[in-house]
């Protein structure tokens, strides 16, 4: 008989809220703190702080509502090109403890340690705790771990690890082998990741609210009820089976950032330099990755919400902020020229990707593909290694004088 898996979930404790202290004095110096916009925008929270979670606030709610829960909260931007480096930062501590680690999102990682007992020789606990502490010495983070014998026992246990304040909990939650289904009875349906609002509304008509309720009944009967395919997949749920493995996530398909403005924009140049500064923080993540695209997207949605697109395929992967910034402004002059009105959101995304170029190799074909010199690759990568020693907003390229302007 094989031995039981190990498998960890590294959940960073309050992502968002933890790096914005870390690079915003604002921020840093706020207990109460909102993560997602400035006190009048239009956007919503990113991430709130323990203290401020207990006035109602939540992830997802406009700001102006989390702002009447809490007045007195602070407001900050999400620091995007932080919390990407941060994240990058915690995955490569987490690589040097496991052979297989998976993102699951910029703020949780599944480990599976599976195999590693000889080499560890200790409990799975023990190891965590140690990769824990790991973490928060090389990044300055705080991660919780869950574990168990699968994925789906770590991330419900990572929820009785976090230690928020006044719970006493240390971070660390693994579930022994064996004991999977005295922990489920404790579980609600509403945890299991998958259960929705609307079938957590029909397995309560049922009489089935948490975990445990499900053992009553048979499988013929849940499949009476919700179908024989979701019935199995509830059954098994329930009791926490899950043999899916842990494997590492398929490359990226597509980078890309947006923002919802303070109030929607009518001008051409202003929408402009709003792009620019969008395809820098897109770009920017594209070389951290080590990766190339042919295909950019310029959205826009505009004040009555309708959304509208605009795409462009080269033939050569593009890497430097200028020539990216070169097709995705004329396509934004397309969506212009097409219903001139003033836009509520702007984004960019980057597909198409490849593994970055080793040479200095040019485009051909240079009438249809944007000329993208070594010196514009050069550029944007000393620019990068600007802004990742003196921060994100150290350095930006100046907006280009048009011809004719004084």
């Amino acid at each position: 008989m094989s031995d039981p898996r190990r498998i960890l979930l590294a959940d960073a404790d309050a992502f968002f809220v933890a790096v914005a202290r870390l690079v915003d004095p604002e921020a840093a110096a706020a207990t109460r703190l909102i993560v997602g916009g400035r006190p009048g925008s239009r956007g919503v929270v990113c991430s709130a702080s323990y203290e401020t979670r207990q006035f109602g606030v939540r992830s997802g709610m406009p700001i102006a509502r989390a702002l009447r829960l809490c007045p007195d909260a602070t407001c900050v931007p999400v620091p995007r090109d932080a919390c990407a480096e941060r994240s990058r930062a915690i995955r490569d501590v987490l690589g040097r403890w496991a052979p297989v680690v998976r993102a699951a999102s910029i703020d949780e990682w599944y480990l599976d340690l599976s195999g590693t007992e000889s080499l560890y020789r200790e409990p799975l606990a023990e190891t965590a705790r140690k990769i824990r502490d790991a973490v928060l010495e090389e990044t300055g983070l705080s991660v919780s771990f869950g574990g168990g014998t699968n994925s789906l026992i770590a991330k419900l246990a990572v929820e009785h690890a976090k230690p928020k304040p006044g719970t006493g909990k240390t971070g660390v939650h693994v579930v022994e082998p064996g004991l999977e289904l005295a922990f489920m009875e404790r579980v609600a349906l509403a945890e299991i990741p998958g259960i929705g609002p609307t079938f957590q509304r029909k397995l309560a008509d049922r009489g089935l609210v948490g975990a445990a309720d499900v053992w009553r009944h048979d499988l013929a009967t849940l499949s009476r009820w919700f179908g024989e395919r979701a019935a199995r997949w509830l059954h098994d749920r329930a009791r926490g089976i899950h043999d899916a493995p842990v494997a590492p996530r398929e490359a990226a398909k597509s980078i890309g950032h947006e923002d919802t403005f303070p109030e929607d924009l009518a001008d051409d140049a202003a929408l402009e330099v709003e792009l620019r500064r969008l395809v820098e923080r897109t770009a920017a993540s594209l070389r951290a990755d080590g990766l190339v695209a042919r295909t950019v997207t310029v959205k826009c949605k505009d004040f009555d919400f309708e959304l509208r697109t605009a795409r462009r395929t080269v033939r050569t992967g593009l890497e430097s902020d200028r020539a990216i910034a070169d097709v995705a402004i004329a396509l934004l002059g397309r969506l212009r020229a097409a219903r001139r009105v003033p836009v509520r959101l702007l984004g960019v995304s980057l597909s198409g990707l490849a593994e970055g170029r080793t040479g200095g190799q040019l485009a051909l074909f240079a009438e249809a593909q944007p000329a993208e010199r070594e010196k514009d690759r050069a550029v944007s990568r000393a620019m990068d290694a600007v802004r990742t020693r003196l921060g994100s907003t150290a350095i930006t390229r100046g907006r280009p004088v048009r011809r004719g302007s004084a």
